[in-house]
């Protein structure tokens, strides 16, 4: 199991002082958070898209191209490209161009995202949300298998015999399909024989089960191997060295991000009773010592049917930049290989 970060890069300020983050200080941060999980052997790092104030992650490329010149193996992923609001020419240029400079390390997790902002900031239709994902979706494949490429569709202007430019490294350019739920998303990503990575931020991981089978059966109707159809998840948590400490120190940015959102979408008030739940031995949340993420990360596995990747975002808010740290070294030198040992057994 490949195990790993995601982060969007939260500005969010201080929950406690209500402090504003310095966007250049929390970009150097950054760096150095994937730099540290570099060094402590995990496998990928995620950055997402969003057009938003609360991140700084409204071009991961560019962060992801700053990281992999400071890093030498973790893979380099984004989490998720908002494809439906971009262009698939443009994505394949950057993901190449980054393939090339991390040395064959890039990959993208396309999805529609779970925000919406970027729809009008592209003059894009809310409406056409899946058309557009499925459209855009196909031609960035289409460009990953060929040089040169004829195609027309509706909402792009035709190619006709183009040449698309630069290359990647590896060959083919790993593509997953991010998905929250969505059981069209699901079955897509399993009939194209795409790797699929789903985002479960709440509730109780058996209850994607359904949509892994689902993407299992999708795929193997269509003749994939099954060894291509891999499945990943994106999940919160964070670690510290008490399960207490953790938890301290995860809630008050998770009451205020998520609190946030929840204005937004009518959702109710965030009590650290519910936090709690969803901190517990059935919850999507995986935070804790590192004990309780081992043993989180492989109840994930098993009620999932086996997993190959597991990404943990570690604050939907801002977690102290040191803290960071430490849970990142927690999650690279005992969870990452107490998991791996276990599974193995």
């Amino acid at each position: 199991m490949e195990i790993g970060i995601d982060s969007f890069v939260a500005t969010t300020g201080d929950p406690v002082t209500g402090a504003k983050v310095d966007p250049v200080v929390r970009l150097r941060n950054l760096l150095e958070e994937v730099e540290m999980a570099d060094r402590v052997g995990l496998d990928v790092f995620g950055i997402g898209e969003h057009h938003r104030e609360e991140f700084l992650d409204s071009a991961p490329v560019v962060l992801l191209a700053a990281a992999a010149a400071r890093t030498k193996r973790i893979r380099l992923a984004s989490a998720v490209t908002v494809l439906s609001a971009a262009d698939p020419v443009r994505v394949f240029q950057e993901f190449a161009t980054l393939d090339l400079i991390s040395e064959g390390r890039a990959e993208i997790v396309a999805g529609r995202g779970s925000f919406t902002e970027a729809y009008p900031l592209f003059g894009l239709d809310l409406r056409d949300y899946d058309e557009l994902f499925d459209e855009k979706l196909r031609l960035l494949l289409e460009i990953r298998a060929n040089e040169r490429i004829t195609w027309s569709g509706k909402h792009r202007p035709p190619l006709r015999d183009q040449e698309i430019h630069p290359r990647p490294l590896q060959n083919p350019l790993p593509v997953w399909v991010g998905v929250g739920g969505s059981p069209e998303s699901v079955i897509r990503a399993g009939s194209l024989g795409l790797p699929l990575m789903i985002a479960i931020i709440g509730g109780q991981p058996s209850r994607f089960r359904p949509f892994v089978d689902l993407y299992r059966q999708a795929g193997a109707r269509s003749g994939h191997a099954s060894d291509k159809l891999k499945v990943g998840i994106h999940a919160l948590g964070s670690f510290a060295a008490t399960t207490k400490e953790a938890r301290d120190d995860y809630f008050p940015g998770y009451e205020r991000m998520f609190g946030q959102i929840g204005k937004e979408r009518g959702w109710p008030a965030i009590r650290r009773s519910h936090f709690e739940a969803l901190c517990g031995s059935e919850g999507a949340l995986i935070i804790g010592d590192a004990e309780e993420g081992v043993t989180k990360i492989l109840h994930y596995n098993e009620v999932l049917g086996g997993i190959d990747r597991i990404t943990i975002q570690m604050s939907p808010g801002t977690l102290p930049h040191e803290k960071a740290l430490t849970a990142i070294r927690i999650l690279g030198e005992q969870v990452a290989p107490a998991v791996r040992e276990r599974l193995m057994s």
